[in-house]
């Protein structure tokens, strides 16, 4: 198997089983943000909305950390 291969199997790995603490965390931070902005509890289809947002954000967050990561973690600049 290629190093390459490795890495981004690696990378989709991690990105996965970030992803759900990670768009988690996001939502409830957002929701909590809005909460307060607002001064009133959000409704079901703002909460909705606001988790779409949220896993939106964690897929890019993760998949984005996860690569930098393995590049290090592998020493990927070694091969190229």
């Amino acid at each position: 198997m290629s190093p390459w291969t490795y890495y981004w199997l690696w990378v989709a790995l991690l990105a996965a089983l970030l992803f759900l603490p990670t768009a988690q965390l996001v939502w409830v931070l957002s929701v909590r943000r809005l909460e307060r902005k607002l001064g009133q509890p959000l409704s079901d289809e703002a909460r909705a909305g606001q988790r779409n947002r949220a896993r939106f954000i964690a897929i890019v967050l993760c998949v984005v950390f996860s690569a930098l990561f393995n590049y290090q973690r592998l020493d990927m600049a070694a091969h190229g």
